[in-house]
């Protein structure tokens, strides 16, 4: 049993099949899949899962990418990115450390670092924010990008909230399984076994309007969305007169053609304002929910928070793809967005054509980060919000 396999399952699936490699040319294609091939060789895993990484990171297409959590080992420590700074949110193995934000690793400054990985990471600014911060934790991504430390320890510099400088040493031989720490799909809470309980949450804020919090558009039952989503359109269609803030942060996709009929009940009135709440973890299909909504209200709708996680053109559907060998999974695309422009090409499954519009840029109205996510602050920033648009 050799890496090889994986890689060969990579080529024959992957490269043939996900047309966001038809931009890059040959030469560079080769020469990351010849350094893959040298590591997997060598029966090196982690050399070979992060030259694998660099190689499906070169469209620079967030759909497509090695995701290496199920196979490595990672430092207890979770690491998220909140804002424009990464924090320690979160630690296993009764491992101690002040909660907030990296400094710096080993003495290096934390951008350089991340400007080091961010040919190993796929997609755009934001989405390399959104998945970098794995490799904090995985000494060997931080030895082969020349920082680790010379003795057999990693050291972090964290800042309080207060201001507190803490510089933490951690042995690099204790680590945890990176899934522990690291979800798959990366949804950037500060606990990794977060899952939304619910697919809608409505409340009605008396006097200044509705707020829908809708965390996520992946529905493994295949039947509590669509449910949830139609009790939504009900509530949105009855109280047509007011306001809504519709909240999409951290929500990393799913199916958006399950999400029509309450995009349709919001549409319905031609006054009503609306305001969509965003952030670098909202990723594929809660991008394109924003894009239609955007489409349709126009200046209605006031677009709040940070840079979304991709822009709106894009290569996504595809699939995934199990490595035996080494235990990674592959995220690979097999089709064609663009919902700047509104058009398709041949890769673009009918049912998403027939929904495409030109959206155009979805540029940020009020750009807003908040650092707060316990749920009654929650609550008075969406009360703050629903207030500005009275203003």
């Amino acid at each position: 049993m050799s890496l090889t396999q994986d890689l060969e399952k990579i080529l024959e699936t992957v490269l043939p099949t996900d047309p966001s490699f038809q931009r890059i040319e040959q030469a560079m294609i080769d020469g990351c899949i010849c350094d893959t091939r040298r590591y997997a060789l060598e029966g090196s895993k982690e050399a070979f899962l992060f030259s694998a990484m660099r190689l499906l990171a070169l469209p620079d297409n967030g759909h497509t990418r090695l995701i290496p959590n199920d196979s490595i080992s990672v430092l207890p420590l979770r690491f998220v990115s909140v804002g424009t700074v990464v924090q320690l949110t979160d630690t296993a193995l009764e491992t101690t450390a002040p909660r907030g934000e990296l400094i710096a690793v080993n003495g290096i400054p934390l951008g350089q670092i991340e400007a080091a990985a961010e040919k190993f990471l796929a997609g755009t600014r934001q989405r390399k924010r959104v998945i970098g911060p794995i490799l904090l934790a995985w000494p060997y991504a931080l030895a082969h990008l020349g920082f680790s430390s010379k003795e057999n320890t990693t050291e972090y510099r964290v800042k309080d909230e207060n201001g507190q400088i803490t510089d933490l040493k951690v042995e690099n031989g204790h680590t945890v399984p990176a899934s522990m720490l690291y979800p798959r799909n990366e949804h950037g809470k500060a606990d990794p076994a977060w899952e939304p309980e619910r697919f809608v949450e409505i409340k009605d804020w008396q006097g200044l309007g509705l707020s829908i919090l809708l965390p996520s558009f992946f529905d493994p039952s295949e039947s509590a969305l669509p449910k949830a989503i139609s009790g939504a359109a009900e509530h949105v269609s009855t109280c047509s007169n007011k306001k809504l803030l519709i909240d999409v942060r951290g929500n990393t996709g799913g199916d958006f053609l399950q999400t029509m009929p309450l995009i349709d009940a919001i549409s319905e009135n031609a006054s009503r304002q609306v305001v969509v709440l965003v952030d670098k973890f909202t990723f594929s299909a809660a991008i394109v929910f924003v894009a239609i909504l955007k489409h349709r209200l126009g200046r209605r709708l006031k677009l709040i928070g940070e840079e979304m996680g991709d822009g709106l053109m894009f290569f996504a559907e595809g699939g995934l793809l199990d490595l035996p060998i080494s235990g990674a999974v592959v995220r690979y695309s097999s089709a064609f967005h663009d919902w700047e422009n509104g058009t398709s090409n041949e890769t673009t499954p009918a049912e998403i054509a027939r929904q495409m519009v030109p959206a155009g840029k979805l540029n940020l109205d009020w750009e807003w980060v908040v650092r707060s996510t316990a749920g009654n602050a929650q609550g008075a920033f969406y009360q703050q919000v629903l207030k500005s648009l009275n203003d």
